[in-house]
């Protein structure tokens, strides 16, 4: 215990030296006299660090590289000379804390300060010359101290439970119920009974695919009698191309993915959507969970990594990128650095690994050095965009290939840019070597590392070693940026704008193959360190690669690369990846994990509700070959899935949040899929599988809320604005309105679960919206065109087409009154149904069509439309 307060003591102590030389010299009449005898530092100085001060010790050596038990490690550590070893003891600042001469600075902070005899000695060492061993006795994997005993419930081993015995064994489908029932019959609560056909087939649909059921799909699993109906309708929709845009916009989510940079200029990505194109081939192929991992955080390491495999490492470029004049490029890129590790720390192990970036962490034992170990498995990595053609693409683009490089060519030529750019990029590299001796040179520069990904490396690369992607990407930079080092008179001699208009049209009548932003490992390396207080230009010692201390080590840390971390993470010796992931698919389906937080499992996260259950569905996922399909139709099959969400009177004070699951939980359905299945029961929705971002009708005015008015959004076209809201483009800094409220976010940070929030703007969005009144347009011509019978007929259809269910007598009657009312108004305001129903039927009145378009606003609104029950 005293070792470890004196440790304690020592992170004070050393932080406060790195401080040190702004105290005023002291007088040696302050000062406890100096020993009069010889001092060996074996004998009486190292003991007296060890047993007192352990200076040479602890974790702020290991953060600042402070370190005492050697003269060498001292004057490497910088920290030698005036601040701990002047010339003679009566000016070390050190001799001054430690014998309390400075006000406000006691070292120890607590418990027993040193004597004066102890400071003597310190004061003898110093002044008779302060003898050092060369080598020292202390390393940091020699730190003094226990591993932390890990009494928590997520670090520990992964092992498979027992399946509980219960008393009404006929409920259970499958062991995850019995978890569940065991915990209710414990309390003395009855599960709800099984929800209704048309409410389970609507459930599925939502939760697998993210559309609601057609009609002849919920009329073939009502009508089908076999025992067998339930798991073919699961069976069915897990072989939907469709599942995998469901899932993945969850992963999408965690994967903080957009298609913009963020921060001022918030340049759009036009490569972004084919990472998320990988994303939902891989859930639709059902890729194990192990190998999709693996292929994320180190596709590109993997031995003849395939293009997609590269392709997947573009989970790490989803980091804001800040372009913005003026900010320094390293320090960016730091915070992209400290971005991917805190990713990868919450997306895979459910741990706030980000809250020792500037410290220790306060809670769990992740100390700062294992962050910057986490931090240095990406340090090492350079941002690449790599060709990843699609099929179909790379015929075309063959074939109108030598064409396009010769027109193109040619204009580069005529506009003497060859001639040009030699020089200009030689000014490049000489404001690279002499900054602060031509401004405009610098500042060129500047905005070739900022607008051009890896500008500053490409220019240092000879022009026959270049990359054709290189080749083409400076160019196209040196067009657009000459100005910024030329005359106005022969930037206006040159006239590039127009050049770059006529390479902007080539480019753009041109077949190209699609491309993606990637990482690569950067084959010299960097070196790495602990950064002071978080700081990105104060760096303390070195580190290696290396996973948490308290989890776990790797063999070689000093080789050691992402794969390594990739294979460590979805290994047996981490106990937190399946458990975190089971638990987030479990909150997709009851509103709620079984650890409430689930972006937190360490010791400030919620307890599980049934830690059991976790950990069965964990060793079961693994078991399975880490299949997420599997494990979705384990779930969806469990009687427990299948309950009604009725609201039960008995419930509302015993279990008000719904987490013993005696019942199922009625969910508001994310942005997205309220989009989704608005276009959908009207008819309107284009339902193609991948591809790239949409800009479907934006609200008036909202571009003008972006930086200086500059993001530009030029609406798809076609059935692209049809396209499902996975596909919407997101603009990071003005995200698209009824995304945004609707509880999505603009993925500047992994967001591994929703808020779902109740607004007014939520009503007026759906009432007012011209997505919305669309639709509601779309879907009174679908009535009148598809159902040809009397009004209740038209209604009955109209309410099946939303609702997935026939209405009630009740429901029935207050829709015809609506019908009626809406049609009395139409007639009393001249020219209103025009304007609301444009579309001329044959046989039918504008004034019907617009009755139809009001009453399917009125569907589309219903708080039953967008929750899934």
């Amino acid at each position: 215990m005293m070792r470890k307060i004196a440790w304690d003591y020592l992170k004070r102590l050393t932080a406060f030296c790195a401080f040190a030389a702004l105290f005023v010299p002291a007088y040696a009449a302050d000062l406890p006299p100096a020993s009069a005898n010889k001092i060996d530092f074996a004998r009486d100085i190292k003991p007296l660090l060890d047993a007192r001060c352990q200076v040479c010790h602890g974790p702020a050596m290991q953060q600042s590289g402070l370190r005492l038990d050697s003269r060498q490690a001292a004057l490497k550590g910088g920290y030698s000379g005036a601040v701990i070893l002047p010339r003679n003891s009566a000016e070390s600042k050190l001799v001054r804390i430690v014998a309390g001469l400075v006000e406000g600075v006691v070292m120890p902070p607590v418990g027993e300060k040193l004597t004066a005899e102890e400071v003597g000695l310190l004061r003898a060492w110093i002044d008779q010359g302060a003898s050092w061993p060369e080598e020292g006795i202390s390393t940091l994997s020699q730190i003094p101290g226990d591993k932390p005993k890990l009494t928590h419930w997520a670090y520990q081993p992964l092992t498979r439970p027992a399946v509980p015995s219960v008393v009404n064994s006929e409920w259970i489908n499958n062991p995850a119920d019995a978890f569940v029932l065991a915990r209710l019959e414990k309390e003395g609560i009855a599960p709800a009974p099984r929800a209704d056909r048309h409410t389970l087939i609507r459930r599925l649909s939502l939760d697998l695919v993210g559309l609601p059921p057609t009609p002849q799909e919920v009329t073939d699993f009502v009508t089908d009698e076999s025992p067998q109906a339930y798991e073919h309708a699961v069976d069915r929709l897990l072989k939907s191309p469709h599942y995998g845009e469901k899932w993945g916009m969850q992963w999408l989510d965690l994967a903080r993915y957009a298609d913009s940079d963020g921060y001022e200029k918030d340049l759009v990505r036009p490569h972004a959507w084919r990472y998320r194109h990988w994303v939902i081939n891989a859930f639709n192929d059902d890729m194990p969970f192990d190998r999709f991992t693996t292929e994320q955080i180190a596709g590109d390491l993997l031995e003849n990594a395939t293009t997609d495999q590269k392709v997947a490492t573009g989970f790490h470029r989803n980091t804001l990128k800040n372009r913005e004049g003026g900010v320094k490029i390293e320090q960016f890129r730091f915070e992209e650095i400290i971005d991917r590790a805190s990713t990868v720390g919450t997306v895979w192990m459910g741990l706030t690994v980000g809250c020792a970036q500037c410290h220790d962490h306060k809670f769990d034992p992740i100390k700062q050095i294992d962050y910057y170990s986490l931090f240095a498995f990406f340090n090492g990595a350079d941002e690449v965009i790599i060709d990843a053609p699609l099929g179909g693409e790379m015929g075309p683009y063959l074939a109108a290939l030598p064409e396009y490089r010769k027109t193109r060519h040619e204009l580069l030529e005529k506009n003497r840019v060859f001639e040009l750019m030699p020089a200009w990029e030689e000014g490049m590299r000489q404001a690279a070597r002499n900054p602060g001796k031509l401004t405009d040179w610098d500042h060129a520069y500047d905005a070739l590392g900022k607008y051009l990904d890896n500008g500053h490396g490409i220019v240092e690369i000879a022009p026959s070693e270049r990359t054709r992607k290189e080749i083409d990407g400076i160019t196209d930079h040196f067009v657009i940026n000459y100005h910024r080092v030329i005359s106005k008179e022969l930037w206006a001699e040159l006239d590039y704008k127009v050049l770059r208009k006529k390479t902007d049209a080539l480019r753009n009548g041109f077949p190209a193959i699609s491309e993606a932003q990637a990482i690569a490992q950067n084959p010299e390396g960097r070196e790495s360190h602990i950064h002071l207080r978080g700081a990105w230009d104060q760096l303390g010692v070195q580190v290696h690669p290396d996973v948490p201390e308290f989890l776990g080590s790797l063999p070689s840390p000093e080789t050691a690369t992402r794969l390594d971390l990739a294979r460590w993470i979805i290994s047996p010796e981490n106990p937190l990846t399946s458990r975190v992931t089971v638990n987030r698919v479990w909150q997709e389906y009851f509103g709620a994990g079984i650890v409430r937080t689930s972006e937190n499992f360490g010791s400030q996260g919620a307890k599980p509700s049934h830690p059991e259950l976790l950990d069965w569905l964990a060793t079961e996922f693994v078991d399975q070959g880490w299949s997420f399909k599997k494990l979705h139709k384990t779930i969806v099959m469990s009687a427990t899935y299948q309950q009604s969400s009725t609201a039960r009177d008995d419930l509302e004070t015993r279990d008000p949040a719904n987490r013993l699951l005696a019942r199922q939980s009625r969910l508001r359905l994310p942005a997205e899929l309220i989009r989704d299945a608005t276009l959908t029961v009207s008819g309107l929705l284009y339902p193609a599988i991948g591809g790239k971002s949409v800009r479907p009708p934006l609200p008036a005015g909202v571009t003008d809320l972006s930086y200086s008015n500059s993001v530009k959004w030029q609406e798809s076209e076609g059935r692209d604005k049809y396209r499902r809201g996975l596909y919407v483009l997101i603009q990071r800094t003005i995200p698209y309105p009824q995304m945004a409220n609707f509880d999505a976010t603009a993925r500047e940070v992994a967001l591994c679960s929703r808020e779902r929030s109740n607004t007014p703007l939520q009503s007026l969005n759906l009432l007012n919206d011209p997505v919305f009144i669309e639709a509601a347009q779309a879907l009174a011509v679908r009535v009148l065109t598809e159902e040809s019978g009397a009004l209740e007929d038209r209604l009955r259809y109209a309410f099946q087409l939303a609702l997935a269910r026939p209405p009630s007598a009740k429901e029935l009657r207050s829709l015809s009154d609506y019908y009626r009312n809406q049609q009395r108004i139409f007639e009393q305001e001249p020219g209103a149904a025009e304007k609301l129903a444009p579309v001329e039927l044959a046989g039918v009145s504008p004034l019907e069509t617009a009755t139809w378009t009001g009453l399917s606003s009125v569907l589309l609104n219903l708080d039953e439309f967008i929750t899934r029950e």
